[in-house]
């Protein structure tokens, strides 16, 4: 499936919000669809996606499939689910159902850890359900458990971020 990643561009920024409720981990039981204002409500949801491009450790990328962005990936710095310090910026990541299971979402985080790396950052965190599959992809890609995170039914998670030099070679690889 020929792909591109860049850079999420300023005009696309209100896209966050969609993949951030898409990204809400729901158990197969729970079949009702979230309300977006949720997203506004929750105050570390809000963190996540509000005001976002403004701060000096907000950046964004886009996965495009046909010239249509289907996946995202963003990092910052601010009190939402994940933050562990104020040197360490938190990811989220998010691909519409369709997409998922096909490589888009590990070639996205392999981008955003090798931008974060070349940042000069040491580490990256995030926040993820205990039940998320995800979990075994974040820790294949080198994201480790450290505790619980914002309650008791999120593991917060964290990944040293290795040169920019040998991320490039999990890049190519598709990690």
């Amino acid at each position: 499936m020929p792909r591109q990643i860049r850079t999420m561009q300023k005009e696309e920024h209100p896209l966050l919000a969609d993949f951030l409720l898409a990204a809400i981990y729901l158990p197969p039981w729970y079949t009702e669809p979230l309300p977006k204002d949720i997203l506004s409500a929750n105050p570390q949801l809000r963190a996540a996606w509000y005001a976002f491009g403004t701060q000096p450790h907000d950046f964004a990328l886009v996965a495009e499939v046909e010239q249509r962005i289907v996946g995202a990936v963003w990092a910052r710095i601010a009190p939402m689910y994940g933050h562990l310090d104020d040197r360490t910026p938190s990811l989220c990541i998010s691909l519409y159902k369709d997409y998922r299971g096909k490589g888009i979402g590990t070639a996205l985080m392999a981008h955003m850890l090798m931008h974060l790396s070349a940042k000069g950052y040491a580490n990256v965190s995030l926040g993820v359900s205990k039940e998320n599959p995800a979990v075994r992809l974040y820790q294949r890609i080198g994201f480790h458990i450290i505790g619980d995170g914002a309650d008791e039914t999120e593991w917060l998670m964290v990944c040293p971020l290795p040169s920019p030099a040998s991320l490039l070679g999990f890049i190519k690889r598709g990690l």
